[in-house]
């Protein structure tokens, strides 16, 4: 090799891998104050539920005090439970929704 040839390398490419964001759980708190019908309209215009599956999301929480409306990212999670205390607290109703980390 000469002084004026140059030895190239290839260049190595770097992958960056991301970490999957962690999951959270929205829960339904049942109450014995607000209801059955303003609780499936919540889970309606809120979590985009069909009457049918808001009936039965009220009714396990109802018989067993709590229940796992959707599973989401951090941010949409508290941000639809807040949606959904908001509008009942404005009708004048304690529901409560909560959210916990998946495990």
């Amino acid at each position: 090799m000469s002084d004026n040839d140059i030895a190239l390398k290839p260049k190595t490419k770097v992958k960056l891998k991301l970490d999957k964001p962690k999951l959270y759980k929205v829960i339904l708190v049942n109450d014995d104050y607000t209801p059955r019908e303003l609780v499936i309209m919540i889970l309606k215009s809120v979590f985009r539920m069909s009457e049918e599956t808001g009936y039965r999301v009220m009714m396990t929480a109802h018989k067993l005090g709590s229940c796992v409306v959707v599973v989401c990212v951090r941010d949409i999670a508290e941000t639809k439970a807040k949606e959904g205390i908001d509008l009942a607290k404005g009708m004048g109703f304690p529901l409560m929704f909560t959210t916990e980390p998946e495990e």
